[in-house]
C-alpha cells in the first residue's frame, strides 16, 4: 500500500490519519519516497515531522498520538515488517538487561526510555538534538509517565560519574564514524555503576536513509569490547549486543 506520495512541486501527499500514525512513517517514507528515488535521505528527517505533525490541527495532539500508537505497537510487536515490528524485539531485550536507575543515550525519540520508566525505572534521557529531548518532555507527562530528558553529546555527557546503574546505546554507534565508537563507551564506563549495553544493527552496507556511516559485525563488537579491559560478552539478537560490567 502507497501511503505517501510527492507533488511535482516537491509537497508530500500522504492519507496519514491520527489512528495509525506511528514510528513505522519511517518505513513508509523509505519504501514511498526515498527507495525510489523521489525523496533524498537529507530530507528524511524533515519530512518525517511535517507528516507526524499535518495528522492534527494541533501539533501537541499529533505528536501524542504519534507516541500513544508507536508505544502500544511496540508491546504489541508490530506489524509484520514495519519499523515497529524491527525494534519491538531490540527494546523486549533491553529492557531483559535494564538493572535499577537508567540513562539512555542518543534516546531520539524516547520510546525505549518510556518503556523502561512505564516498568518502575528512574530514567534519564540523552540525545543530541535538543528540539527531540524539548518533545520527550512534553509528552511523556501527557502519557502518564516520568523521565528526564538532557539534551547532550554522547561523547561529553552532561552527567556525574557513575550516576545510573545501567546505561544503553541501542542503535546509536552506527550513526558515528569509526573510532567515536570508543568514545562513547568510556563516556557510557565512567557514567554507570553495575552495566554498559550496546545493541547495533547487523548490515551489509550502512543505510543512508537511517543516517548510518557504518557497519559492525560480532568481531568489531569484541574489539570494542577488548579496549575496556573488563568482563563483557557479545551475543546476537536481532542485531548485535556488547554488554560490558564495570565492576
Amino acid at each position: 500500500m502507497t501511503r505517501l506520495t510527492l507533488d511535482p512541486d516537491g509537497a508530500v501527499r500522504h492519507t496519514i490519519g491520527p489512528d495509525e500514525i506511528s514510528n513505522d512513517l519511517a518505513d513508509w517514507i523509505a519504501t514511498d519516497l526515498v527507495a525510489p528515488g523521489l525523496l533524498e535521505p537529507r530530507r528524511f528527517e524533515s519530512t518525517f515531522v511535517s507528516v507526524v505533525r499535518s495528522v492534527a490541527a494541533d501539533p501537541a495532539t499529533a505528536w501524542a498520538a504519534f507516541y500513544r500508537n508507536t508505544l502500544r505497537e511496540l508491546a504489541a510487536g508490530g506489524s509484520p515488517g514495519g519499523t515497529n515490528a524491527g525494534m519491538a524485539p531490540v527494546h523486549q531485550r533491553a529492557a531483559e538487561l535494564a538493572l535499577g536507575e537508567v540513562v539512555e543515550l542518543g534516546c531520539c525519540f524516547g520510546f525505549l526510555s518510556l518503556r523502561l520508566a512505564a516498568s518502575g525505572h528512574r530514567v534519564t534521557a540523552v540525545d543530541l538534538c535538543s528540539g527531540t529531548t524539548a518533545l520527550l518532555a512534553a509528552v511523556a507527562p501527557a502519557l502518564g509517565l516520568t523521565v528526564y530528558p538532557v539534551a547532550g553529546n554522547a561523547m561529553a555527557v552532561p552527567l556525574a560519574d557513575r550516576c545510573a546503574d545501567t546505561v544503553f546505546a541501542v542503535h546509536l554507534l552506527e550513526h558515528l564514524p569509526r573510532g567515536l565508537d570508543a568514545v562513547v563507551l568510556r563516556e557510557m564506563l565512567r557514567l554507570a555503576r553495575r552495566r554498559v549495553v550496546v545493541a547495533v544493527p547487523y548490515e551489509d552496507e550502512p543505510n543512508p536513509t537511517w543516517g548510518h556511516v557504518r557497519t559492525f559485525d560480532a568481531a568489531a563488537l569484541h574489539a570494542l569490547g577488548s579496549i575496556t579491559g573488563l568482563h563483557f560478552e557479545v551475543t546476537e539478537h536481532h542485531g548485535g549486543w556488547l554488554v560490558v560490567h564495570p565492576t
